[in-house]
This record gives C-alpha cells, sequence and structure tokens, in this order.
C-alpha cells in the first residue's frame, strides 16, 4: 500500500472524487464515474479503466486485491466523506466511463431499449438482467437514470461496464434505424399487445425489447415504432409489475434468440 495517506477531508483530491460522485454533469463532462465498494470496484475494474483509487487499512487487510488498483490510503473520517455515510465500505475509485463501439447500433442482434426509466434501481436491475441473459447492447432513451450513477452501479454490480451503454434523444428514430436492418422491436405495452407466449422466438434479424416506465409506460410514438406490442400475463392480483421485473421476465423470455 502507498504510503501518502490522505488524513483532511478537505483534499483537492477527495474534493473532487466527491463532486463526480455527486453530479451527473460532471462526470458526463469528465468522462469519468465513481464506485464505492471492494466487490463493486474489483469487478469494474475488470472491463473499465481506473484512474484514481482510494481504501483505508481495514479495506485493504479485509481485501487485499485491491492491492492491484494501487488505491492512496485514506483515514476513516476521509472515507466516510467518500461514501456520504457513516457506514463506509472503505474502497473508492474513479473510473473512465467506457465508450460503446461506434457501430453498436448497427450490429448488436440483441438489444434492450429503455424509455423514462427514472428509477436508478430499475435501470441498474435490467443492465444486470440484460448483461446475464446474453444481450448485446443497451439503448437509453430520454428521461433514464444514469448508468453510471452510483446508485445505478450499486443495483447493476457493474454490469454497464460490461455490455456497450448507448444514449438517443429520439428513441422512435433509433428504433426505425434498427427495425431497417431487420432487428425486430417489441414494446412492452398494453394496447393492442399479445400475451407473451404468442411472441415467438424466431427474429432472424435480431430483437429489441422496448420498456417503459411502470408509471407512464411507452410513448404512443414509442409503440408505433415498434413491430408489436407484448404484454405479460398476470393474475388480477396486482394491477402492474415495476420497470425492473417486468423488463427482466422479458429479457429471460427471449434469452435463446
Amino acid at each position: 500500500m502507498r504510503t501518502d495517506l490522505i488524513s483532511s477531508r478537505e483534499n483537492p483530491k477527495i474534493k473532487y472524487a466527491c463532486s463526480l460522485r455527486d453530479s451527473e454533469k460532471q462526470r458526463a463532462a469528465e468522462g469519468l464515474f465513481f464506485a464505492e465498494g471492494p466487490k463493486l470496484c474489483l469487478e469494474l475494474a475488470k472491463s473499465c479503466t481506473p484512474r484514481a483509487a482510494y481504501a483505508t487499512e481495514a479495506a485493504l487487510r479485509k481485501h487485499p486485491e485491491l492491492a492491484a488498483l494501487d488505491p492512496a490510503p485514506v483515514t476513516p473520517p476521509v472515507a466516510e466523506k467518500l461514501a456520504g455515510t457513516k457506514t463506509s465500505q472503505g474502497a473508492f475509485v474513479l473510473f473512465e466511463i467506457p465508450a460503446p463501439p461506434p457501430d453498436t447500433l448497427a450490429t448488436a442482434r440483441r438489444l434492450l431499449a429503455l424509455e423514462g426509466v427514472q428509477d436508478p434501481g430499475n435501470v441498474g436491475t435490467l443492465l444486470r438482467s440484460a448483461a446475464a441473459f446474453g444481450f448485446d447492447a443497451v439503448l437509453l432513451g430520454p428521461g433514464c437514470a444514469a448508468p453510471f450513477s452510483p446508485k445505478t452501479l450499486r443495483s447493476s454490480m457493474g454490469a454497464a461496464g460490461r455490455l456497450p451503454v448507448l444514449h438517443t434523444g429520439d428513441l422512435p428514430a433509433s428504433l426505425r434505424v434498427l427495425r431497417e436492418r431487420g432487428v425486430t422491436c417489441l414494446a412492452a405495452a398494453l394496447y393492442r399487445s399479445h400475451p407473451l407466449e404468442q411472441a415467438g422466438t424466431d427474429f432472424p434479424g435480431g430483437l429489441c425489447v422496448v420498456i417503459g416506465s411502470e408509471g407512464q409506460g411507452l410513448q404512443d410514438a414509442t409503440v408505433q415504432a415498434c413491430d408489436a406490442a407484448v404484454r405479460i400475463p398476470m393474475t388480477d392480483r396486482v394491477e402492474s409489475l415495476n420497470a425492473g421485473v417486468a423488463g427482466s421476465v422479458l429479457l429471460w423470455h427471449f434469452r435463446g434468440v
């Protein structure tokens, strides 16, 4: 472990890390994101480039593999500031935000598209499910929680670093681009929808599963830009599933496409 112990909570490097933790605008401008926790940081290090790391002596003793990230040592009070809580996990890393390959939209065959999914927990869950079930990329439309915010990262367990995540300001237009090259786009919606078991599994040109928020669903223009709408059959005991659960069911259903 390095010997340049950081003991001041006002250290410029610590204040900079905290600003990245708290500001999506700064993360986008700097091309960096903030991650906390030994397990998450070590997982992200497999697919993302670390720019700076910090760890307490206790965290390094418990997780000696953190030494590979060359963390600057910090005192427990500094770790509390980095964590924003008194229950710090003692390990923090600033990573470069991975850039998706420029041809992702032109080549990916199995995609997840989200619109208006504001809850970081739902976005993180869906990123994790997309990675688990072998999808190639995730397309985020307007109104979605940031994939590299601390809350989303915790829910995704670093999945955003393992598959390309693209942003679009016009989801219907992006879906039309996918359809033009033969990708079938299926919207999760109730209006004029087919039960999931009738959706089929033969999509030779590829598949894009399109999910909206639980409260608002998908915009009409987005549904109209898709080939068809599908719904998950349910009992009448509940009115709906949240986006994370519903999307994960769909991703599992189409895992072999």
